[in-house]
């Protein structure tokens, strides 16, 4: 996909910031939309479908938090990208923000080149997307269909934000196999993405909830693997 194809969605109640990040990616040749909170950003989400949504955490009206969790629930934006940029670092933050949704989460104040290039980053999935791949694969009693990202668990549909589904996808691609930390992060959110310590627990938590705990198994200080 050419760079002026790609659509990114700014959400933020910082003036300066929209101004100073959009002129950035806007000189990068992708197409830029801005929106001055949550709920305006949402409403802007329905309406453009962004490939990325980089999404501020404290704002008026629907915070960041609140406005991922209902992209995550709408119809057609389940798989969008969403970074939180934010000058909140708590752990407390960063989980709620994974817990809502999130792919990533890059903390204010941050160089416009160096999120640039997290930017690019998180839009190399959307080239991994396109690679060939089976689409539609069975494990026991789940169903995976990579064309529309969804899950089918004991003939129930599930819809799975990104890097659920993914990090589901790769669990299964090889049951039994110990997938090492190291491993998941490169492979899930890729080595320029840099994800606090505790992303891939918070998904796998997640996972549990939503497929079964029993599924998957923790090797302590290895990883973790999909057992049937």
């Amino acid at each position: 996909m050419k760079k002026k194809d790609i659509k990114i969605l700014l959400v933020d109640d910082e003036p300066d910031i929209l101004e100073i990040i959009g002129y950035n990616l806007t000189s990068e040749g992708y197409q830029v939309f801005t929106a001055k909170n949550g709920a305006e950003g949402v409403a802007l989400a329905k309406k453009k479908q962004p490939h990325l949504i980089i999404l501020d955490v404290m704002m008026p009206e629907m915070d960041g938090i609140e406005a991922c969790e209902v992209i995550r629930g709408t119809s057609g934006l389940e798989n969008i990208i969403i970074a939180f940029l934010t000058a909140r670092g708590e752990d407390y933050s960063q989980v709620a923000g994974f817990e809502a949704g999130a792919d990533d989460y890059i903390t204010k104040p941050i160089r416009p080149k160096v999120l640039v290039s997290k930017v690019k980053a998180l839009l190399r999935r959307l080239k991994e997307d396109g690679g060939a791949q089976e689409e539609i694969v069975k494990v026991g009693n789940i169903v995976i269909n990579r064309e529309e990202y969804k899950i089918i668990n004991d003939g129930e549909e599930i819809v799975l934000p990104r890097k659920e589904f993914e990090l589901l996808a790769l669990l299964t691609s090889k049951p039994s196999k110990v997938f090492k930390r190291e491993v998941i992060l490169d492979r899930v959110w890729g080595n320029e993405v840099v994800v606090g310590g505790r992303t891939i627990d918070v998904h796998i938590r997640k996972l549990r909830e939503k497929i079964g705990e029993d599924h998957f198994k923790t090797v302590k200080g290895v990883g973790y693997k999909f057992v049937l």
